[in-house]
């Protein structure tokens, strides 16, 4: 780690219009993608049952009787405009009418994305609110990835998936993913209902156990949605960066297989293709260390979040104290936020009463090439990360939307 940069003056909290506008939840954001999918096949997307609201299609899809919905972890809008010549199979669908540009919401990261597609609710309903976040019941940090045997993952996100809603009215659901996803805290909380299929960790068996999926419900008559995840681009952006050859070498390898795909899925099959967040790099020395200035940590009982948006649960009484420390330290590299603050901004959307104790009560949120690591408690690994997401610049935050009938 480098040396810690220049104090700067103090600096008071951002006034309200010099926020970043809250994401989208509804139209135009990843929460709306499984109702419009819904719709498209034809269920009814009211909000009955109760505990499952209705929620707004993020877009007209054509009517289809059967999906096939591919989730690229970490494949962001901008990388994917960049990298538009590597990639010419989505760089023709991204050319065609029913390509769009989605939102995922606050914090940019796949826990809270995968609560705003499985569930339809922004992350203050559904409550995956980051990466690692405070269990109240507790006092300790549950890392929603990874997950902790001893919270019940249907009692942290009760309410009702769309994968749920859609199976009961009479579709074949299959989601096809690694086996350890199968049962995992993660998968139960944001993204259970129908069958879980797991597959090696190859793209062509990923892809191959969809088209079956699919195929079968065509020769039977049904209607189906299959969900495919792949998470290898996420990992290499994580590792090299996604301004790296090796990210773009991965994009190719996508793109390869989702143009295969669309070629041998059953006709008639609309493929949809989309996103849980993007990516920035950040270099070594654009990084704090908080294990190196123990003046952070004063007040402070847990540092969660993750690098692009660390949350800071403070002791009874000390947000505002260590909110101005967090400020003064940092400069303009980041937002510092009170909870109340990032509420009113919009940015986790209407908070529920038992959401709102798992948000930081302290947010620092970057707001350039930054991020806050903690290597008295990170993996050495985890350190070395080069691509990064949370925060809520167009980088991390928009996501491409891509439907295809074939």
């Amino acid at each position: 780690m480098t040396s810690p940069a220049p104090r700067t003056a103090p600096r008071s909290a951002p006034p309200a219009a010099a926020l970043p506008d809250a994401p989208p939840y509804g139209r135009g954001s990843l929460s709306g993608l499984l109702p419009a999918v819904a719709a498209s096949l034809g269920v009814d997307t009211a909000g009955d049952p109760a505990d499952a609201p209705a929620a707004e299609p993020a877009l007209d899809l054509p009517a289809a009787p059967r999906t096939c919905l591919v989730l690229v972890d970490g494949m962001g809008e901008l990388a994917v405009d960049e990298r538009s010549g590597h990639a010419p199979a989505l760089r023709r669908w991204r050319a065609d009418a029913g390509a769009a540009v989605l939102s995922c919401g606050f914090p940019s990261t796949t826990a809270t994305s995968m609560g705003l597609l499985g569930t339809g609710l922004a992350p203050g309903g559904h409550g995956l609110v980051g990466y690692e976040v405070l269990d109240p019941d507790r006092d300790a940090l549950l890392n929603e990835l990874a997950w902790d045997p001893a919270v019940d993952p249907r009692r942290w996100q009760p309410r009702t998936t769309w994968f749920q809603r859609v199976a009961a009215a009479g579709v074949d659901v299959t989601r096809v993913a690694p086996p350890h996803f199968d049962g995992s805290g993660l998968t139960e909380a944001a993204l259970r209902g129908g069958r879980f299929v797991g597959t090696p960790e190859r793209l062509d068996a990923r892809t191959g156990a969809g088209v079956d999926a699919l195929a079968a419900a065509a020769r039977a008559g049904r209607p189906a949605l299959t969900y495919v995840y792949w998470g290898r681009l996420d990992a290499t952006g994580h590792a090299h960066g996604v301004g790296s050859w090796e990210w773009t070498q991965e994009l190719e390898r996508v793109d390869a297989a989702l143009a295969d795909l669309a070629r041998r899925l059953p006709r008639g099959t609309l493929l949809v293709v989309t996103a849980d967040h993007g990516m920035v790099d950040v270099g070594p020395g654009a990084r704090v260390d908080v294990a190196r200035e123990p003046e952070l940590r004063a007040g402070v009982r847990h540092v969660g979040g993750e690098p692009r948006v660390t949350q800071l649960y403070c002791e009874p009484g000390a947000a505002p104290r260590v909110a101005a420390r967090w400020r003064e330290r940092l400069g303009d590299r980041a937002l510092v936020l009170e909870r109340a603050e990032a509420v009113a901004a919009g940015w986790f959307g209407d908070v529920e009463e038992r959401v709102a104790p798992r948000i930081g009560d302290v947010l620092v949120v970057a707001a350039s090439e930054f991020a806050v690591v903690d290597s008295a408690r990170m993996r050495p690994e985890a350190l070395r990360l080069v691509g990064q997401h949370g925060a809520l610049t167009d980088a991390e935050r928009l996501v491409p939307l891509l439907a295809v009938q074939v």
